[in-house]
């Protein structure tokens, strides 16, 4: 196929307007959490109702002590019909840069609504009181009020930090991408935040794209999707560069972020695949992050609680573990190792010291083998048992690794004399979501030395299955499994 060409008059033809918002590589740091609005949505959806619930409770006992059966079941219906209200009237959304879609006018035309409907049922109910359906219907809406007043003011807080913005980068910089970005300039309100403008096939002395600076080719995009931090990348090139598509594709499959493909004006043949709207247009989902919104919310909840609790009841072995290493050779207790995390990014895995302290190979150079004379005998026993892992629980509580999840390699890990990323060609795509204590591929047999290429492989193969098949029960069923064997393994030395 033929590099994709650029008519310089449509670029002519198309006006120069205000870009939207471009973003400096300063500006996109890689530790700034974004905040999701659907997880705010639901937030304040369920603080509507307990609002509601609330204000009801209080109603009925301080001025129905006698006989409140019936006025509860009118408090529960009423907060039923109104948390129903509000979603038909809209008042549950959210824009995607998190402004509310209602205000309080609309708000108070729902809960209006449900109390007139309340007091009416009430009266046929004969349990009409003007002082407990009264003291409902304003202590309801001073509570739903102010949820969605503190709601704003967190909400122009967290836009303030740019923590609201959705970042995103746009790989060409052809006809596609200019009709793209110009929409986006022509509705700034309603557009991401574009952090930078990738094409592979760009002119060097090009230098930006409708406004937007070129910081590079897709080979730049994934490096910065490891040091800054965005959200989405929208692929505008016409699929008609099949080669030129699938090339960029294979390489964003290794990065944690939303992959959409910009159609333009005619069809792709990708199979089934759902759609999105970014900044009122549509896009074809390609390639979603494996843990978004609430599965997100999910998975940290899991991990902080189970990591907390397991703590708790394994302190006395992990001191048990410590007086042993401490006793049988001089050196630390525990042993820290740089691998690779979340998005490439290093942490430091904390282990139980099994080898002596001035044989240790911090990089993983020389993966241990069988009668391994660095290792000691305290070491060879926490090692067939995985107890040297369970420090890894403390990395859990930081928010480094999960529970459940691809386990962290070593930065010099090699199967046989070849460094893992080089042996497995989609290496990268297995940190696309947090290490793990223990994994899919750990449960399965794939653990311990990888003395050839196809051991490493088949360990990545089920590490990818599990990113792409995540759920709570599959992470308590792996947890199960290591808890009832996993923790033997005849390839651990």
């Amino acid at each position: 196929m033929g590099a994709e060409s650029r008519s310089s008059a449509m670029a002519q033809a198309i006006p120069q307007m205000r870009p939207a918002a471009a973003m400096t590589a300063a500006d996109t740091p890689q530790d700034v959490a974004p905040v999701s609005t659907p997880v705010l949505a639901g937030l304040l959806a369920a603080t509507d109702a307990a609002a509601m619930l609330s204000a009801g409770a209080i109603a009925v006992w301080s001025f129905r002590a006698e006989a409140w059966h019936v006025p509860a079941l009118i408090v529960l219906l009423g907060s039923l019909l109104g948390f129903n209200l509000l979603q038909l009237s809209g008042s549950h959304g959210l824009t995607p840069r998190g402004r509310g879609k209602h205000g309080l006018a609309g708000m108070a035309l729902a809960w209006g609504a449900a109390m007139t409907a309340m007091a009416g049922l009430a009266a046929m109910a004969d349990t009409a009181s003007p002082h407990w359906l009264g003291s409902w219907a304003v202590g309801g809406f001073v509570l739903l009020a102010a949820a969605r007043l503190g709601l704003d003011w967190k909400i122009r807080r967290w836009r303030a930090q740019g923590r609201l913005d959705q970042r995103v980068a746009i790989v060409g910089c052809g006809p596609i991408a200019q009709r793209l970005i110009r929409h986006f300039n022509v509705h700034p309100q309603s557009a991401p935040r574009i952090v930078g403008v990738y094409d592979d096939q760009a002119d060097g002395s090009q230098a930006r794209c409708m406004g937007h600076p070129i910081r590079g080719t897709v080979d730049d995009l994934v490096r910065d999707s490891r040091r800054l931090r965005i959200d989405a990348v929208i692929v505008a090139v016409p699929p008609a560069a099949d080669w030129r598509l699938a090339a960029t594709l294979n390489k964003l499959s290794l990065t944690p972020v939303d992959v959409r493909l910009c159609a333009g004006e005619f069809g792709v043949q990708l199979g089934p695949v759902d759609s999105s709207q970014i900044g009122g247009l549509t896009m074809l989902n390609v390639m979603d992050r494996p843990l978004r919104d609430w599965r997100a919310i999910a998975k940290e909840v899991e991990d902080r609680v189970l990591a907390a609790l397991i703590l708790l009841l394994i302190s006395p072995v992990l001191a048990a573990v410590a007086i042993a290493i401490r006793i049988e050779t001089p050196g630390p207790v525990l042993f820290k190792q740089k691998r690779y995390g979340l998005n490439n990014q290093l942490i430091e895995v904390l282990k139980f010291r099994s080898m002596y302290h001035h044989k240790s190979d911090a990089n993983a150079e020389q993966l241990t083998r069988r009668n391994d004379p660095r290792v000691t005998r305290v070491g060879a026993f926490i090692r067939r048992t995985s107890l040297d892992e369970l420090p890894q629980f403390f990395n859990v509580l930081r928010g480094e690794m999960s529970i459940v999840g691809p386990r962290p390699h070593a930065t010099a890990a090699k199967a046989g004399a070849v460094l893992y990323q080089d042996a497995v060609r989609y290496y990268d795509a297995r940190h696309r979501m947090k290490p793990g204590i223990t994994g899919w591929a750990q449960v399965n047999g794939w653990r311990g030395e990888t003395e050839t290429i196809e051991q490493i492989e088949r360990r990545v193969e089920h590490d990818l299955y599990y990113i792409e098949n995540w759920s709570i029960a599959l992470d308590l069923w792996i947890i199960l499994r290591t808890v009832f064997g996993g923790f033997m393994g005849r390839h651990a030395y």
